[in-house]
Order: C-alpha cells, then structure tokens, then sequence
C-alpha cells in the first residue's frame, strides 16, 4: 500500500510518500530541490555512481514513521545536500528547511 500527505514544517510545504511492504515501509520526505529518507537510501551509491546527478538527501535509519523521520538524526547526507548546509546529525525537519 502506498500512502502520500502534505506536510507543513514552519510554513513550508514537502510530501511525504510511505510505502508498506512485507517486512519494512519505505519512508521519504521530499519537495522540488530534494529528500529525506528511512534507512533503504543508499546514499554511498548516490555520491558514488550517481553522483552526476547531484541529488539532495538524507538517510535516517531505524525509523518507522513519518513522524520519526522528521524528528530522527540524519546518519548520512549525500555530498550535494552538504552543499546546501544540510549535515549528519541534524533532524530530518532541519534538513528539509535547508532544501528551501
């Protein structure tokens, strides 16, 4: 089952995608500059093999919810969202407030 919502973080608008198959759900926050992501973001490959596509993104691991993954700490960032001040650490949220 796939499921999308607007959410709102401090008057900004980003859409989140949860996707629910056997044994894990597939989370990600996104709007037009970039996302973030529950654990399955292979944010090596995208600074490696993709890295000419210069994608914005976080990976938070061991989160359940959308919810979770806006409060979880980044644990990785790709090279072109370090560009923007996003970095590992920060909440989900605060990373998305850079993407505006």
């Amino acid at each position: 089952m796939v499921s999308t919502e607007t959410i709102n973080i401090e008057g900004s608008i980003f859409k989140a995608v949860t996707v629910s198959l056997p044994k894990t759900t597939l989370l990600t926050v996104s709007n037009d500059v970039g996302y973030i992501m529950c654990g399955a973001l292979d944010v090596g490959l995208l600074n490696t093999k993709l890295a000419d596509r210069k994608i914005v993104a976080g990976r938070a691991v061991g989160v359940k919810t959308i919810e979770q993954l806006l409060n979880a700490p980044l644990e990785s960032v790709t090279l072109e969202a370090e560009q923007f001040g996003i970095a590992k650490g920060m909440t989900g949220s605060e990373a998305l407030l850079k993407m505006i």
